[in-house]
């Protein structure tokens, strides 16, 4: 599959320069942190929840676990996770699984956790379980597009 069309051309949009990683196929961030050697916090990875409103996608870095309460209560809002049977049809261009963080690009409401906000390179699902996209920090942002950002998840230790 390799990138997604939908994040090839929001990539492009936005002017941003991108590196391909390709890897062994992988089921989870962690293992391609691990075959891509690159630290498991720098890879951005995507939260679909949805409420009342419909769907919104939260950024998160991999290694952490979104906090559903933290996200509702500085939000005043009635997140729950999105079942993932409907996930298809919100990425068309992607694998199961392998959603890209780049919820503009996708029309979604998009929330960033600030952990990712002093990256110097961001590492991005490209849209299948092969490739990842690294971009710059700066970048990262930018195809953010008027994302909130904020604190949303926790490391696991905390």
């Amino acid at each position: 599959m390799a990138l997604a069309q939908t994040l090839k051309a929001h990539l492009e949009r936005h002017g941003v320069a991108w590196r391909t990683l390709r890897h062994p196929a992988t089921a989870s961030s962690h293992d391609t942190a691990a075959v891509v050697h690159v630290p498991e916090d720098h890879i951005a990875k995507a939260v679909v929840v949805r409420d009342e409103r419909g769907p919104a996608m939260v950024v998160i870095p991999a290694s952490h676990w979104l906090r559903l309460e933290t996200l509702n209560a500085k939000l005043d809002r009635g997140f729950g996770l999105a079942d993932e049977s409907g996930l298809d049809r919100l990425f068309p261009d992607c694998a199961a699984g392998a959603i890209p963080p780049v919820g503009p690009a996708y029309g979604l409401e998009t929330f960033v956790d600030e952990n990712l906000a002093s990256l110097a390179r961001v590492f991005l699902e490209a849209g299948d379980h092969e490739a990842l996209i690294e971009v710059s920090g700066e970048d990262f942002l930018r195809l953010q597009d008027g994302a909130r950002r904020d604190y949303y998840s926790h490391d696991g230790t905390t």
